[in-house]
């Protein structure tokens, strides 16, 4: 491989490390998966989103890897992706993801839906769980704080206090 090509190949896979945002607007509405409702919360309540419970990590590639599967915003799942799926949050928004036995954090986005199994809070996708080092376990504790909500033109924020954290 030439060297232009090559250089031209990395930069276009560091550039995806999270899928592009074209979704338009906020993805909030209810749903129901096996028989149970799930009823988003709204873009106020996540920005001040923090939990702390039990993460897991998922594959959706199929045939080798070369094939993948689709987000619940229509997103493409490429391996390189430091994405996630939560069961309440709105679509899409930025999360931190912090694994509280080893202290690493990753910030991911999550474009999905789940985790459907037992207590599980949030599954990520194998790229971040390597990130924070829980890859070859497959459950850790982890820490999640939403950083933003939305995409471009919609993408909110949680409002900095400037005034020594009273303003």
């Amino acid at each position: 491989m030439t060297k232009p090509l090559s250089a031209l190949l990395a930069l276009a896979l560091v550039s995806c490390a999270h899928p592009r945002g074209d979704y338009q607007g906020y993805k909030n509405a209810s749903y129901t998966v096996r028989g149970q409702t799930y009823h988003p919360m709204s873009v106020d309540e996540a920005l001040h989103h923090q939990e702390v419970g039990t993460a897991s990590w998922f594959n959706e590639s199929k045939f080798l890897g070369l094939k993948r599967g689709n987000t619940a915003i229509g997103e493409k799942v490429m391996p390189w992706h430091k994405i996630a799926a939560h069961k309440t949050l709105p679509l899409p928004c930025l999360v931190k993801v912090t694994n509280l036995e080893t202290g690493k954090s990753v910030k991911c986005r999550v474009n999905d839906r789940g985790p459907f199994i037992g207590d599980r809070i949030i599954d990520l996708s194998p790229r971040a769980a390597k990130k924070i080092g829980f890859y070859d376990q497959g459950l850790t504790t982890v820490e999640v704080e939403v950083l933003s909500v939305g995409d471009g033109k919609y993408q909110r924020t949680k409002r900095k206090k400037w005034f020594f954290g009273l303003f």
